[in-house]
């Protein structure tokens, strides 16, 4: 089947808009995940036929080989920011890529796509940073040139990180700056990542490149949480944490974690997540970006606007209102 692409994981934040522009760019395309009933709205993303929706669990070789059958690439974007009962890093993120990379070269695939993360390192003392290294290389032993792809913390309307702390800030009059809140981010935007992902699955240049993806300015936590605040007109205590104070909300959140199993309340940090935040989440400039595509990143300002509103008091209806109040 000619041009033809299965993305795997492609349902979630990220999925969507990579299956959007691979649409775009005039693939077929299977989008696989394990319970097909909640994918129903992703044929909306493509021409009629031109997407169809398939099951397929990573713990499960051969499902991932049926979902790959005539695929010419594959992308590969299942991974947890938690882990939650049988969903652990070490079973998605090293074992479950290494699974599909199998299953992609005995199917006879020749492009394969890996989502990886700023910062991966297997000397991490973070378990997320460390099994995402360790995917990569589980990867990379199967496929001699695989594409690797690293964006920094990733924004947009469904993004799991303004969304959270806006959150908070709804019920919380402080919100935490852990180790003073100086690690630097440099958020890029998940419409930029999409449009990365098409464009690596058929360049000719991608194959054995890992690729860094990043926005156009880089702010540290605390900048990120002001500039948050006054997208949602609310004043909130920016309260610096120590490491080791850090180190005990983040084994509350475990807690909340293991509680609530499915993960559907989340914690605003784990212990796990702690060590990542003691080291700058930006690109290196030793890997080409978003420009070596020729992506002009999106700015934070020019869609933090578009989904916070919904936190704002008034809501989308907030400038009307304070329009109306200045004039009485």
């Amino acid at each position: 089947m000619q041009n033809l692409v299965t993305v795997f994981g492609g349902s979630g934040f990220i999925g969507a808009q990579a299956v959007r522009q691979l649409a775009k760019a005039g693939w077929r395309i299977r989008v696989a995940v394990r319970n097909p009933a909640k994918a129903y709205a992703m044929r909306l993303h493509g021409d009629v036929g031109q997407i169809d929706i398939v099951q397929a669990n990573v713990r499960n070789p051969a499902s991932l080989r049926r979902a790959l059958v005539g695929a010419q690439a594959a992308v590969n974007l299942v991974a947890v920011a938690y882990e939650t009962g049988r969903q652990g890093f070490t079973a998605l993120h090293v074992m479950g890529a290494k699974n599909v990379a199998e299953a992609a070269k005995a199917e006879g695939v020749g492009r394969f796509v890996q989502m990886s993360a700023l910062g991966a390192d297997a000397n991490s003392e973070s378990k997320y940073a460390r099994t995402k290294a360790e995917g990569e290389a589980a990867v990379r032993a199967v496929y001699r040139d695989p594409v690797i792809v690293r964006p920094s913390v990733v924004f947009g309307p469904e993004d799991d990180f303004f969304n959270r702390f806006a959150a908070m800030a709804q019920i919380s009059p402080v919100l935490p700056l852990v180790g003073g809140g100086h690690t630097r981010f440099q958020p890029v935007f998940v419409g930029d990542v999409g449009k990365a992902l098409a464009i690596l699955t058929a360049s000719p240049d991608a194959p054995g490149q890992t690729y860094e993806l990043g926005g156009p300015a880089a702010y540290s936590f605390r900048e990120l949480m002001e500039l948050m605040l006054a997208e949602i007109g609310k004043h909130r205590l920016l309260l610096p944490v120590p490491w080791p104070v850090a180190n005990l909300l983040g084994s509350v959140g475990d807690l909340s974690l293991g509680l609530i199993g499915d993960g559907l309340i989340k914690p605003p940090i784990t212990s796990d997540q702690v060590p990542l935040l003691k080291t700058d989440n930006v690109v290196s400039g030793a890997f080409p970006g978003l420009a070596d595509l020729g992506i002009t990143p999106t700015t934070l300002e020019a869609v933090l606007p578009e989904y916070l509103y919904r936190y704002r008091k008034g809501g989308q209806y907030a400038d009307q209102e304070d329009r109306e109040l200045a004039a009485v």
